[in-house]
């Protein structure tokens, strides 16, 4: 897993007004395009590109998740939640991702379901017109959406970017699908077959999006290279004997939070070994800005 490392906990009110603007304009299209493909696909007699749109349209249900989460994951630390709102964030995320899973097992269940089923005519051009308008209009918006998300910091932003692009992405086969049945109207097949791939696509990139929230509810740890260079800085530190027992734990934001015991002289006063475990802290943090926060625990060292 990648860490990046440029991420910060709260967002300013600049960033919170990117995520809504970024967030308004993907809702606004993806409501116009699965309009138009729904058409397209009922005019122009294609389960797949019907398939497609109901895709589309779930992107509206993630896209208002975002709305109204971003106004709550933003608050500021209080009493009852000293660590913040951020995982609200982690929630909205995984909405996403369970319901892009969602849509994909519907699509494919009802694509094997109706295998059998002959159509009553091969699809129609406006179909293959529509595939080839959401491909190039999705992968559009999921390199605006990711760009915007990745620059701030924002996991929901980006994941819903990915919904963006499976959308792009699923269109493929459908065009391929409609293509086929076109040329060859008694392939009829081909429709189910392209609506299959979509779902699986579509799975595809709900595991992917899942797969932050999930490490982050395990407590999954930093990286080995990650933790090698977070003993490295803390070893470096002045009035260090040893250091053992490091635990680290992903957080929100994708930041670490860090747990470690270091050992000092046993002869140094407690004044003295506090100000070292300090130094540890302040320089794992400084040097590493993916570190969210840093608890010592200080232990005598004898030889």
């Amino acid at each position: 897993m990648q860490i990046d490392t440029n991420q910060s906990e709260i967002f300013s009110e600049g960033d919170t007004s990117i995520i809504r603007r970024v967030t308004w304009v993907g809702l606004v299209l993806n409501l116009l395009l699965s309009f138009f493909k729904f058409i397209a696909g009922m005019w122009g007699n294609s389960q797949a590109l019907v398939a497609d749109a109901v895709h589309s349209l779930s992107d509206m249900t993630t896209d208002l998740a975002i709305l109204i989460g971003v106004r709550y994951w933003n608050k500021p630390a209080d009493a009852d939640h000293p660590r913040g709102h951020q995982r609200i964030e982690m929630l909205v995320t995984a909405f996403i991702g369970v319901a892009l899973a969602t849509v994909a097992i519907g699509i494919m269940y009802h694509a094997f379901t109706t295998f059998g089923e002959p159509h009553e005519s091969g699809p129609e051009w406006i179909a293959c017109i529509a595939a080839c308008m959401s491909i190039v209009v999705k992968e559009w918006l999921y390199r605006w959406t990711a760009g915007h998300g990745k620059r701030i910091g924002s996991s929901a932003l980006v994941a819903n970017a990915w919904h963006h692009r499976s959308d792009a992405m699923s269109s493929i086969p459908v065009l391929i699908a409609v293509i086929g049945g076109k040329l060859k109207p008694d392939w009829y097949f081909f429709d189910h077959i392209g609506a299959v791939v979509v779902g699986v696509l579509i799975f595809q990139a709900a595991w992917k999006i899942l797969s932050s929230p999930l490490d982050k509810l395990i407590d999954r740890g930093a990286p080995e290279e990650v933790r090698m260079k977070i003993k490295k800085i803390a070893r470096s530190t002045d009035g260090v004997r040893l250091i053992h027992r490091m635990r680290t734990r992903f957080r929100d934001c994708n930041r670490i939070e860090v747990d470690l015991h270091v050992k000092v002289d046993a002869m140094m006063t407690v004044e003295d070994g506090h100000e070292i475990a300090e130094n540890v802290r302040h320089r794992i943090m400084d040097q590493m800005p993916v570190v969210a926060d840093v608890i010592t625990h200080l232990e005598p060292y004898r030889e």
